[in-house]
């Protein structure tokens, strides 16, 4: 059978080799699990079910080498007066080519199906759906239709493919598909909605009308609906100002928590460096850190920590465990605070293709999975990656201070960034060589006096001098409670170290 043929002799790509194993395996379980007459396919004449008509035929052809080349599955059309006539005459002539059993249905999807499975009893359906589709949300290869629906069981052998997958799999298999796709449409829908990729033109000098290039020919899959219309999205509601119960906070103040993944850190191997740095990143846009925390490299302790933190700080930070390594638990462990899963990223994906090329883990870019559903990527020119943010969560990339800085720099810039720049907090710093007992009344009292001030004190040896920090965002506020410390200890006791 020349799919079979092409993917397993003539082919060189061993990620597309696993992807397409791995939906052969799903439409072989399917066949299994229910009689062949109560199964049924779902073809619209795009690439996607394109796709899946010929899996399902070398799926088929497996089960049955010495039977019928073709799978000869009972196909469900949807024709919509607002289709291309392109799109129908594709998918009625490939019908044919292949003996399809097609039964157009002149409705919406909803009620075609519910009148289908009223005349003929239907346990399953072949859906074309992949991850990136507006209906994949919380979708595995076997999932229940959803509440409302007629009951049946949805088939997704290719949830995990990819733009660059669907045609490497055409191409390779030389295949026929819509004459709409070598005009520059990457993804169709009605003829009210969809136009070429603006991505795909080429200008002509000579010619008046813009010609494309065809599909194919995009490199970047993340822009595959570049050609369809799109729907603004509703903006996020504001997080709610957390109140931790500090009388000296004010009730305009953002919080943050920040978690350090590391089995290094906690065996003593590496020191700690980054936390601190962003902390004082968060102090001069006004926000103020509640918690820092180090956690080992292990789902259960992100997840427990994650899920803690995000319900008592406006925005949490997490450092490490990101990548490919069997260490690197953050987004997993993210997952499971939110109660999501994991899920193949299309838009992620590309770009780790472009920045690491086809070097993935395996057969299975692994780091392209991100928590589903929750999940919103923040983009910058300068980052080669976007940053991840998840709720109110954002994984940080960087290893050192200059990593971190850029990327910084880079959520500060972006047109919405989801942190909220306000006034920043101040600090003064003082020492003197009382001792303890010398100076823990006039403290205590400067404490009650000053409320809205942070006042830590700390020493960097035991025979050394007490540091005192004053820190708050009203200037006036600390040089008074500067003024009021210098008062109420002796003459020259107390100088200032710093400032900012």
């Amino acid at each position: 059978m020349e799919i079979e043929r092409a993917m397993t002799a003539e082919s060189s790509d061993r990620r597309l080799q696993t992807k397409y194993r791995r939906a052969v395996y799903v439409i072989q379980r399917a066949l299994a699990l229910y009689p062949f007459h109560q199964v049924a396919f779902s073809f619209n004449g795009g690439k996607d079910s394109t796709v899946l008509l010929h899996l399902l035929r070398a799926a088929y052809y497996l089960l049955h080498p010495d039977g019928n080349p073709n799978c000869p599955i009972r196909t469900i059309y949807f024709e919509s007066p607002s289709a291309f006539p392109e799109i129908n005459s594709f998918t009625f002539q490939t019908a044919s080519s292949y003996g399809l059993l097609l039964e157009t249905i002149h409705s919406d999807f909803k009620s075609g199906l519910e009148q289908l499975l009223a005349q003929k009893p239907t346990q399953a359906i072949f859906l074309g759906t992949r991850i990136g589709d507006p209906n994949a949300l919380g979708q595995d290869q076997f999932s229940p239709s959803s509440p409302g629906w007629p009951p049946f069981m949805r088939v997704n052998p290719i949830l995990d493919w990819s733009y660059r997958d669907v045609w490497s799999f055409l191409l390779t298999c030389k295949l026929d598909y819509c004459t709409l796709y070598d005009q520059g449409y990457t993804s169709i829908g009605s003829i009210y909605d969809t136009v070429p990729n603006a991505l795909l033109a080429v200008s002509h000098a000579s010619a008046p009308n813009l010609t494309f290039k065809p599909a194919y020919m995009l490199l970047d899959g993340r822009l595959e609906r570049a050609g369809r219309a799109k729907k603004s999205a509703p903006k996020p509601h504001a997080l709610p100002t957390i109140d931790n119960g500090a009388n000296n906070v004010d009730a305009t103040t953002s919080t943050a928590s920040i978690i350090v993944i590391g089995d290094q850190i906690l065996f003593g191997a590496v020191e700690e460096n980054l936390g601190s740095a962003l902390c004082k990143k968060l102090r001069g846009i006004g926000w103020q850190v509640s918690h820092i925390s180090v956690v080992p490299n292990e789902i259960d302790a992100v997840a427990e920590e994650v899920e803690l933190r995000k319900s008592t700080a406006d925005m949490v930070f997490i450092f490490g465990a990101l990548g490919p390594l069997h260490s690197d638990v953050s987004l997993a462990g993210v997952a499971k605070a939110f109660g999501v899963r994991l899920a193949p990223d299309e838009e992620f994906e590309e770009y780790l293709r472009q920045l690491i090329g086809s070097d993935y883990t395996g057969d299975r870019n692994e780091m392209a999975l991100l928590p589903e559903g929750i999940t919103e990527l923040l983009h910058h020119r300068t980052l080669p990656v976007p940053l991840i943010k998840c709720k109110n969560v954002i994984v940080m990339a960087a290893t050192n201070g200059d990593e971190l800085e850029t990327q910084w720099s880079c959520l500060l810039e972006l047109p919405e960034t989801p942190l909220s720049v306000k006034a920043p907090f101040l600090s003064l710093l003082v020492s003197t060589m009382l001792s303890d007992v010398e100076i823990a009344k006039v403290v205590s009292e400067l404490s009650i006096e000053f409320p809205d001030i942070h006042i830590v004190c700390h020493r960097t040896s035991r025979n050394g001098p007490v540091m005192i920090s004053f820190i708050a965002k009203d200037k006036r506020r600390l040089d008074a409670a500067i003024e009021r410390l210098f008062s109420s200890l002796p003459e020259g006791a107390v100088c200032k170290v710093d400032s900012d």
